[in-house]
């Protein structure tokens, strides 16, 4: 039986020698993906209401990435927030959970940075977190119980903050208890009418995981007995589990995202690009487009939990397959331009999506479970003429995933409008060799 202990234990037992070469690598992608998505993500109205509300804090301790100072745990409520805004960042592809573990890293640097670690520090923090989330996503999915996958976050913040803060076994328990226990959160974030809160939600996960290890470092005693006692995590939110760690190697399952948009959508956009354009098809001779996917996708971004046929707001866009397959056809891609609220109104993307129809297809939810992303799609033009196209998966899947220059250079193209080529340079540089580094050189090239 998996235990409050067990987690402890691992994230004091763990050490960067422990590491892999390979899983290193990883990391440091990982690290280098996130800033380039949070860079890109600043400027955004609902993470500048954050930055709003954690300057008015008048908190010291941390740097705020794009400038400024706050406490730890409000640096990592804004920090995450610029990670996570733009629905550009990496997903663990469990069976019955589709967490985001880079929702940790900006706590984890927050807390490095407030304890002066070392690169070092920092990745094995960061390859501890990423671990802990997808063990608890694999092994005890929340989900379909109504709880939302930031419920995980609340805990993989927290063992990284832990490990960065020095906390010794008791105090890990008490932190993981004080996160576990009052930091629950619902699925109704993710359904009906999503609201901005989707984007923001994971941000408000990582900043209590920090608070929570900073409360137990300070003295505070909270449940240690967390996951197995009475009424506890395994009871009330997950039912019964065990976890299987290693160091760090669940990052190796972690996919990176190509187009902007819901994790599941990647190899359906992806597939009715490459269509878009082998056909050089025209968006006004279109009469219907079917996709058939997996179980997951239907529910959370097919219409399974809330209509997504109505779509006004980027919030309620990036998590809609009918626009996003409408706006891809037409624009031939999926970047933040299609998340503009005057390409979202459009006459010709809200009238094309009504023709998008999603259906569950129980072979495809299998391929799904056993490690693809399948996606099929078919475009019937208004001649009659229909054209096809068939995805295992996409560019950035764990089956197929980015090279470090691939991911370079999606940072440069998201950061080049505020950073000029020396400051990007400079930043990819200290994350190649971060273990020669500590957390203030990095977060000195982020004001």
């Amino acid at each position: 039986m998996t235990t409050t202990t067990e987690i402890a234990e691992f994230v004091i037992e763990t050490e960067f020698d422990d590491l892999s070469g390979e899983t290193v690598d990883e990391l440091k992608k990982r690290v280098l993906d996130s800033i380039g998505i949070a860079v890109g993500a600043m400027g955004e109205d609902p993470v500048e209401a954050v930055r709003a509300t954690v300057e008015e804090m008048n908190g010291e301790g941390c740097t705020l990435w794009g400038g400024g100072a706050a406490s730890p745990p409000d640096a990592t409520m804004l920090n995450t927030a610029y990670v996570r805004y733009l629905d550009y960042m990496d997903s663990f592809l469990a069976p019955g959970e589709t967490p985001h573990p880079s929702d940790n890293i900006a706590a984890i640097i927050a807390a490095g940075e407030y304890e002066d670690s070392s690169g070092k520090d920092l990745l094995t923090a960061i390859g501890i977190a990423y671990e802990v989330q997808a063990e608890l996503a694999w092994n005890a999915p929340v989900r379909d119980r109504g709880w939302d996958h930031v419920t995980h976050t609340v805990i993989s913040a927290t063992a990284g903050a832990a490990k960065l803060l020095g906390l010794g076994s008791e105090e890990i328990r008490s932190a993981i208890g004080i996160a576990g226990t009052a930091h629950n959160a619902l699925r109704v974030t993710r359904t009906g009418g999503i609201s901005e809160w989707k984007g923001i939600a994971s941000a408000n996960a990582a900043r209590n995981g920090v608070y929570s290890a900073m409360l137990a470092k300070s003295g505070v005693e909270g449940p240690t007995n967390l996951f197995e006692g009475q009424k506890g995590w395994k009871q009330i939110v997950s039912g019964d589990f065990e976890v299987d760690f290693s160091p760090g190697e669940r990052v190796h399952d972690v996919m990176t995202k190509k187009y902007v948009a819901e994790t599941y959508a990647q190899s359906a956009v992806e597939g009715i690009i490459e269509l878009a354009e082998g056909e050089d098809i025209d968006p006004e001779d279109v009469d219907s487009i079917h996709l058939d996917t997996f179980a997951g996708a239907k529910l959370i971004i097919g219409g399974g939990e809330g209509s997504r046929y109505e779509v006004e707001t980027k919030a309620q866009a990036d998590h809609s397959l009918p626009y996003m397959l409408a706006a891809a056809l037409i624009d031939r891609e999926m970047t933040n331009a299609q998340y503009d609220p005057e390409r979202i109104q459009r006459d010709d993307v809200q009238e094309l999506l009504r023709t998008v129809d999603v259906a569950e297809d129980d072979e495809l939810t299998d391929r799904f479970e056993t490690g693809e992303m399948p996606a099929i799609i078919e475009i019937t033009m208004a001649d009659g003429t229909t054209h096809r196209v068939e995805k295992d998966d996409f560019e950035g899947h764990p089956n197929n995933s980015m090279s470090w220059e691939q991911i370079e250079t999606k940072f440069e193209r998201m950061t080049e409008a505020r950073y000029d080529h020396s400051r990007r340079e400079r930043i990819v540089d200290t994350i190649l060799q971060l273990e020669n580094h500590d957390a203030a050189d990095l977060v000195a090239l982020l004001d």
